[in-house]
């Protein structure tokens, strides 16, 4: 992550964001924006923002993850699945699992990308 906001407060071993969706406050229209949060080989946290309407097209991921939609609603596609996400909603997904969002109003989503297991 570049530099913490002030409100972040970060030890020899952690970090503690009091609201990790505050880190985007604002998504232009008809855009994608992503800021990554943590990137180790443990994990790799990515925060994104989805103006209404915008979408990533189906695709997988050669790791685990982890999504985590903070704000807004969007549709998702989880192999043949269609479901529907909210604030709160949480997806694990095994590797090359194909999945789709889709945002209905603006959305704020985390990404966790899991490393192998022990982190090694």
């Amino acid at each position: 992550m570049s530099s913490p906001p002030a409100d972040a407060v970060t030890g020899a071993d952690f970090l503690h964001l009091p609201d990790v969706a505050q880190l985007m406050p604002d998504v232009p229209p008809d855009s994608i924006v992503s800021r990554t949060v943590i990137d180790d080989p443990a994990v790799k946290v990515v925060l994104f923002g989805f103006a209404a309407g915008q979408s990533l097209s189906e695709h997988t991921a050669s790791r685990p993850a982890v999504l985590h939609f903070l704000t807004g609603h969007a549709d998702l596609t989880l192999g043949e699945q269609h479901l529907e996400a909210g604030p709160g909603t949480w997806v694990h997904m095994p590797p090359q699992l194909p999945h789709g969002v889709r945002a209905r109003d603006e959305v704020r989503m985390l990404l966790l990308l899991l490393g192998p297991a022990g982190g090694s």
